[in-house]
């Protein structure tokens, strides 16, 4: 069994895009844990019973920081405009798109503290491959 690492957790405020001229403040919950080193768990606090939760690569986070990522139900990218220090995440489903603006630097300070626990290209280190396998294989 691997040893156990302290998670990451962060509080967000991010805006959910409605327009060009419009926006909706929401909170997010950025969630990491060394045992599932390849994602990141956003909880996003909206007006209903339960919160909603996506699962995001935390490799695609990260390449959004630098240039459009992702494809298909969630895409990431920063900002074009001069003086803008927020990313966009755009994440999709049957119900429908939303558009969110979240600070850059938010996303790469929770990053940093992902990558101190499990630098990226060490995650495969951190599963407890016995447990993975034995959710797979018939049991007698």
């Amino acid at each position: 069994m691997k040893k156990s690492l302290k998670a990451v957790e962060r509080r967000v405020a991010v805006h959910l895009v409605v327009s060009q001229a419009c926006s909706l403040p929401l909170c997010v919950r950025l969630r990491y844990e060394p045992t599932d080193p390849y994602v990141v768990r956003a909880v996003f606090f909206i007006d209903c019973d339960e919160p909603v939760e996506w699962v995001l690569g935390r490799d695609l986070l990260a390449d959004g920081l630098k240039g459009s990522a992702g494809h298909a139900d969630v895409r990431v990218r920063p900002a074009a405009g001069r003086g803008d220090e927020s990313v966009y995440i755009a994440l999709g489903s049957s119900a429908g798109t939303a558009l969110l603006r979240v600070p850059m630097q938010d996303i790469t300070s929770f990053l940093q503290a992902t990558q101190a626990l499990v630098p990226r290209g060490a995650e495969s280190g951190h599963i407890d491959w016995d447990a993975e396998l034995a959710h797979l294989l018939p049991r007698d």
